[in-house]
């Protein structure tokens, strides 16, 4: 049977929407509030949304949030805009938060080391609650200091301002890079470790530090950006001593300075250096040959870290465990050089 369209080519209401599925408009408040599990059927539940979209229907968030004393909306802090990492954080976070009726604001703080400015003193009544992804502690400071509930990604567990917490199994990552440049024979290297501050880099270091004792390491820090990668892994692979036939970076970008310095100094990748990353962003695969890297699930970190917040403001618990992360070998990692 044809549902009835509201007449005059006015808004549809609830009513509408209760009328079309055959409901109450309590009901087609709870589904449309996703609030109905437990409460009523799937097949009701898709009933009024199948209705609603028929009928064009929208709710008034405006007037639901006063009610719920709630402006759904949430903040998102990272390190930079102009990291591809971070851009799949949001979109994570922002595809769970549209299927709760919440939005997501974007927020950097500078090279996540901070302070950033306060954004709370004029937005503080505007937002729900904070996601913050890989910041360094100080960076924190201006939101723990707010009493919005804080979800931290990526972040060190001992800090205890965090109301709920979603953390990358980074340590395994590197243990996994280290155990495949160990098989193929690798034993002197280079770790081309990030300069900025950060409990992620932290956790990445010692990993590599356990995982290679007993075998020749060197740590040369570099800032994150191609230029200053390649200075620094330059730096590395004229040293005295033996040279290196393996330079661990601690990301993509870093890993994408170091094959520049390998090829400016007329070295072959990976017949002479091996270069492994971190991220796996659309650089591993840019480059020649393609990086051998680890793979970060950036998107679920998002989602995971929305689910997280709306848990900590529905009063219930957020799901704890660290996220997997994947070896990816790809041409730049290969046997060392005879001697």
């Amino acid at each position: 049977m044809q549902t009835p369209e509201p007449r005059g080519g006015t808004r549809p209401t609830s009513r509408d929407v209760a009328r079309a599925a055959g409901v109450s408009q309590a009901t087609v408040s709870l589904v449309l509030g996703d609030k109905w599990r437990g409460r009523v059927s799937e097949r009701t539940a898709a009933l009024v949304r199948d209705a609603a979209g028929r009928l064009g229907y929208r709710p008034n968030l405006a007037a639901r949030n006063l009610r719920l004393g709630r402006t759904r909306t949430a903040l998102l802090v990272v390190p930079a805009l102009t990291n591809e990492f971070f851009a799949r954080v949001y979109t994570g976070a922002a595809t769970v938060a549209a299927r709760h009726g919440f939005g997501v604001v974007l927020y950097p703080s500078p090279e996540g080391v901070g302070p950033a400015r306060d954004p709370f003193a004029s937005a503080r009544a505007a937002l729900d609650g904070v996601i913050a992804s890989s910041m360094a502690a100080e960076a924190l400071d201006a939101i723990r200091g707010s009493d919005l509930p804080l979800v931290m990604l990526d972040s060190d567990p001992a800090d205890p301002s965090a109301a709920a917490r979603v953390n990358l199994d980074v340590a395994d990552g590197m243990r996994q890079v280290t155990a495949h440049l160990l098989a193929l024979g690798h034993r002197r290297f280079t770790h081309l470790a990030s300069a900025v501050p950060s409990w992620t880099f932290d956790v990445r270091a010692a990993a590599l530090a356990d995982a290679l004792r007993g075998v020749s390491v060197r740590t040369v820090r570099a800032p994150l950006d191609v230029h200053g990668a390649r200075e620094a892994a330059e730096r590395a692979l004229t040293a005295p001593g033996p040279r290196p036939t393996a330079l661990i970076c601690d990301d993509d970008i870093l890993a994408a300075g170091a094959c520049k310095a390998v090829r400016r100094l007329g070295l072959r990748i990976p017949e002479d250096v091996s270069v492994t990353g971190f991220d796996d962003l659309a650089l591993a695969t840019a480059v020649e040959p393609e990086l051998t890297t680890v793979r970060l699930p950036a998107e679920r970190i998002g989602e995971r870290g929305m689910e997280a917040l709306l848990a900590v403001l529905e009063g219930r618990p957020a799901h704890s465990g660290d996220l997997p992360v994947t070896l990816v070998p790809r041409g730049s990692s290969g046997p060392p050089p005879a001697p």
